[in-house]
Formats: structure tokens, C-alpha cells, sequence
């Protein structure tokens, strides 16, 4: 079993709805729905949740709707032990939802309501819980709540974590930067770094000068790359049937923090963290089907 440490997440809790289309369709057309399922996400949720099956201690903090604590999504949040005092709590308002779309070529379009989330904006910073942890993962979340974090946790010189995801449109250039500024590991696709650097107006070696030691970039199917001091690291995708796509982001970088967090080389962590996501996509819902630390690590060792 894994060592237990701490990690702080920061961003969205979200009600999703897992959509199956067999192709986009244009404006002013419809597409017919072939599946259509709801889970529990958002991806700050899910790192927290997915962090806490692999033996992470982790702690949480979303705008969540009024009646959150009455949900099944706040039990599960307990039973896998999920620090949840800092959540915000907005009455009268609804949890996030999203609505993720995948169609027959795997990929996706989402939509996001943001409900209670929208109090982001007007929150104070979690002063207590930054500075009772060991790293803070911010994810997908409002821009200048998650620099305030940012800069509370670089003054604790704390190890942070920045994946803006789908958000990353939300950013203008000199909140995109002072987040970065303030950064350790910046997780994103290959599409989200390239525009990231397009932003920026810099290559890989110019965005680590500005703050981040680690570049980590997933690369769906073709696996993963990381990039740091080192000569860049390449790690294949474990070859699995996916089901739904949707959540192995956030479980890549759950997996990935869990190991470096414990002290594992970035190899390591990297191959561990594609590991976590291949069980992830074997079912639909980004918390569906959580692994355990032994059940990754044994699966780990049999593909690598």
C-alpha cells in the first residue's frame, strides 16, 4: 500500500453527464444520443477522489450547490475519507453539471454549467487548508481564484500542480503567466500546451524558465511525455479497450502526483499515472472504475 501524504485540490465538483453521439452535428442540425448516463466528476473531484483510492491523503475544495451534503456524491466523498471542510457551500444554487459529448472517432465536445461555481470569484482563499498540506493541485476552476491559491501556496513554498484544462480559454496572457510563475508541474494535453506556448509566445524550454520545473503532456492513445532538467521522458499508453475517455486526464495526474509525491523518479510516476488512467477508460464515468494502489502497481509491472 502507498504511503499516505497530502494533496490539496482546488476547482470544480461536478454532476456529469456522459454523452454518446455517433458524430457532431452542425449548426442548426441534430444528432441522435445512443447512450447517455450520469456520473459523479469534475476535475478537481476526481484527482481528490482517484488520489485518495491510490492511498493519497487528499483534501478538496469546489462550490458546490445547497444541497450537496444530501447527495451521493458527498457520501462517496466520505467513504473514501476525502477531506471536505473547506467545500463551499452556495444555497440555492446547483452543483456544476457538465455535459460531455464523445462521438464514434473519440472525440469530445463539452459543455459546463457553472452554478454555484460562479462564488469562486468572490471567495476567500483557504488559507488553513493550503497551509495544513504538502501540494496543491489546482484544476479546471475560475482563473483568479485559482492564482490567489497559487500565490498563497508559492508563500507556504509548497509543491503546486497546474492542469487548466478545458479552461484554459478562461485565462487572458498575464493570469495564464502569473499562475505558470507560480507553478511546479504543469500537467496538459498535447493540444492545451501547444496553445499554451502559442500564449505565451515561448517553446517548451522558454515556458520552464518561467516557473514550472516539470512539463507533463498526454498525448491520449500515443501516451505521455515529460519534460524537465533531463533529456525529455516518453511513456507509452498501456493498450486497454476504451469505453469513455472522459476522466483519464485527471486520473493521469492523480496517479502521476501520488508516486512523485512519495518520492518515485518522474518515470516512475509517469508510468504509474498511465497505468491509473487504463482502468479509468475501461468504463464509463471518471470515478467508475477507481483503482487501488495494488491494482495499478501490479498492473504497472505486468505491461512495463
Amino acid at each position: 500500500m502507498a504511503k499516505n501524504r497530502d494533496l490539496l485540490a482546488i476547482g470544480h465538483s461536478a454532476h456529469d453527464y456522459i454523452i454518446r453521439v455517433p458524430e457532431f452535428p452542425k449548426a442548426n442540425f441534430s444528432a441522435p444520443i445512443t447512450n447517455m448516463k450520469t456520473f459523479n466528476g469534475g476535475a478537481a473531484a476526481n484527482v481528490a477522489c482517484v488520489g485518495a483510492k491510490l492511498g493519497l491523503k487528499t483534501s478538496l475544495v469546489s462550490a458546490v450547490g445547497g444541497d450537496f451534503k444530501k447527495t451521493e456524491y458527498y457520501e462517496h466523498m466520505q467513504n473514501l475519507d476525502i477531506d471536505t471542510d473547506s467545500l463551499i457551500i452556495v444555497p440555492g444554487e446547483s452543483t456544476p453539471t457538465a455535459f460531455v459529448l464523445t462521438d464514434d472517432n473519440e472525440d469530445q465536445i463539452s459543455y459546463f454549467y457553472w452554478g454555484a461555481a460562479r462564488e469562486f470569484a468572490e471567495s476567500k482563499v483557504p488559507a488553513s487548508a493550503i497551509k495544513n498540506t504538502e501540494a496543491v493541485h489546482l484544476a479546471t476552476g475560475d482563473p483568479n481564484f485559482n492564482w490567489r491559491c497559487s500565490e498563497e501556496a508559492k508563500n507556504e513554498e509548497l509543491l503546486v500542480s497546474f492542469d487548466p484544462g478545458q479552461d484554459l480559454g478562461m485565462y487572458d496572457i498575464k493570469k495564464l503567466r502569473d499562475v505558470i510563475e507560480n507553478t511546479t508541474i504543469l500537467f496538459g494535453n498535447h493540444h492545451e500546451i501547444g496553445r499554451i506556448l502559442e500564449s505565451l509566445e515561448v517553446d517548451l524550454d522558454g515556458l520552464r524558465t518561467l516557473g514550472p520545473k516539470i512539463i507533463v503532456k498526454t498525448c491520449g492513445a500515443k501516451g505521455s511525455e515529460i519534460y524537465s532538467n533531463e533529456d525529455k521522458i516518453k511513456i507509452d499508453a498501456i493498450e486497454t479497450e476504451v469505453v469513455d475517455p472522459t476522466g483519464a486526464g485527471d486520473s493521469y495526474r492523480a496517479g502521476f502526483l501520488s508516486r512523485f509525491l512519495n518520492g518515485e523518479s518522474l518515470e516512475a510516476s509517469a508510468k504509474f499515472a498511465s497505468t491509473v488512467s487504463s482502468f479509468i477508460v475501461e468504463h464509463q464515468g471518471c470515478q467508475t472504475n477507481m483503482p487501488t494502489f495494488d491494482d495499478s502497481f501490479e498492473r504497472m509491472n505486468r505491461f512495463y
